[in-house]
């Protein structure tokens, strides 16, 4: 497979981009692409370079015996804030206003060109907690959750408020809502097991309870909560059902009672 410099370049750099946070033998690529492991570092100092200067992340690499390295999402601070601008922009056209002061978003979060870049910079936020497996609750939630998985290169656990067959065996648990009313979230049993690291992603969050529920399916599953991520989190009400949550976007009340606004969180 030896070939030019270039084209090798860019096929070692399509491997760690389809694989992120997942380990890469140097080993191997000095074998597919017939060249020395030091050439191969070489190659992958420059690829590093790259990734770090489009503020997508870096190429951590492992000196042991093994010799492998990857790819490690960590959007850079501007990168991020213009890539949330542009989207809280198109967020806060008026003729996205829903009734109870929401906006309408399934059609950004459902298009994996948004989803993709948005559970990437899910992922970035929470890299250095290296959770075992991401958590997410259906149906709006997923989306998110499933490219922040990818970019993290953990499986994706799916809480369900309804237990289908097809799931198998599950875990029922019974949680409050703002409304003062109980919901029942299912689990299946093979998704998650007892001290895994969970990163929990919800796409937006009023008071609270849905994350919070999702908290207490990782605590009967004796899982450890490493983080909650939210895609979108209403400024109000201040205190939530979550202790600590970090947020993409707020959505807070504008001028006027038939006007909100996005902004990217703080």
């Amino acid at each position: 497979m030896r070939g030019q410099r270039t084209e090798r370049l860019v096929r070692m750099a399509s491997r760690f981009l389809l694989g992120p946070s997942r380990q890469v033998s140097l080993t191997e690529l000095a074998g597919d692409f017939e060249v020395s492991k030091t050439v191969v570092s070489d190659d992958v100092e420059i690829i590093d370079g790259a990734f770090a200067e489009e503020g997508l992340g870096r190429i951590l690499v492992d000196r042991g015996r093994c010799g492998g390295a990857h790819f490690v999402p960590q959007v850079r601070e501007e990168v991020r804030s213009r890539w949330l601008e542009n989207l809280a922009g198109i967020l806060s056209d008026p003729e996205r206003l829903l009734a109870g002061g929401l906006v309408y978003y399934s059609d950004l979060i459902f298009d994996p060109r948004f989803a993709s870049s948005l559970g990437f910079i899910m992922a970035s936020r929470f890299s250095d907690v290296k959770p075992d497996v991401v958590m997410t609750s259906e149906v709006k939630g997923i989306p998110v959750a499933l490219f922040a998985a990818h970019a993290l290169g953990v499986p994706l656990a799916v809480c369900r408020f309804r237990n289908r067959p097809s799931d198998g065996p599950a875990v029922a648990v019974h949680f409050p809502t703002g409304a003062g009313d109980v919901r029942t979230m299912y689990m299946g049993t093979r998704q998650l097991s007892r001290g895994k690291k969970v990163l929990v992603v919800d796409d937006y969050m009023r008071g609270g309870s849905t994350a919070a529920g999702m908290l207490l399916v990782a605590r009967e599953f004796g899982a450890e909560v490493a983080g909650v991520g939210v895609f979108i989190a209403a400024a109000e009400p201040r205190q939530k059902a979550v202790p600590q949550y970090r947020s993409l976007l707020t959505l807070s009340q504008g001028q006027g009672r038939m006007n909100v606004e996005v902004t990217p969180a703080n």
